[in-house]
């Protein structure tokens, strides 16, 4: 059964995350953009089963990710559009990435991410080729290595989901605080 992506388009996460910058002080260029929505699309559906954050097609542009139509609304200026209410859960998710990859200049993002299987596969097949959703669960859910840098952005591996997603504070019968995060069972494979 198909699952709809959690936000009803991709305006929602590139408001959420242009505002995040502002509100930050930082200035957001399009091509760093493209990474933060390409890792949140790809993180979400690890933690969702393959499911979207966004309705969106990320290609293996000749630059890096890029989903073609938020780039062709956005060449000239911020458009107009009507926004729907963000989900909680799009937020959290977003909040994760931002305070994660954000930090992280334009060029590293862009160098490591062409680096990744997704990506590089999606290049190799053709330049503008779709990066697919299954190529990125398999590449962005699994326990990198030590060799590939535990925890880091770099050429070679991603941090792990544990590593990006931020616990959700919540407190316990006694009132103290604790971290919890979302149950997923592993998989056959982690077995």
């Amino acid at each position: 059964m198909a699952h709809p992506p959690l936000t009803p388009s991709g305006f929602e996460p590139t408001f959420w995350l242009l505002d995040r910058a502002l509100d930050d002080n930082e200035y957001l260029n399009p091509r760093k953009l493209h990474r933060l929505l390409y890792l949140a699309q790809a993180y979400f559906a690890v933690a969702n089963a393959g499911h979207k954050l966004i309705p969106a097609t990320f290609i293996a542009d000749p630059d890096g990710p890029l989903e073609p139509t938020l780039f062709k609304a956005f060449s000239y200026s911020r458009p107009r559009v009507d926004l729907a209410k963000i989900p909680e859960p799009a937020e959290t998710l977003l909040d994760s990435i931002w305070r994660r990859f954000g930090a992280h200049s334009t060029e590293h993002l862009t160098k490591s991410l062409k680096r990744h299987p997704p990506y590089a596969d999606a290049y190799a097949e053709a330049p503008g080729a779709e990066i697919t959703i299954e190529g990125m669960v398999a590449f962005y859910g699994r326990k990198p290595t030590e060799r590939e840098g535990i925890g880091a952005l770099t050429d070679r591996g991603a941090p792990h989901i544990e590593h990006v997603l931020r616990p959700r504070v919540m407190r316990s019968q006694s009132g103290r605080p604790v971290n919890v995060h979302q149950w997923r069972p592993r998989s056959l494979k982690d077995q």
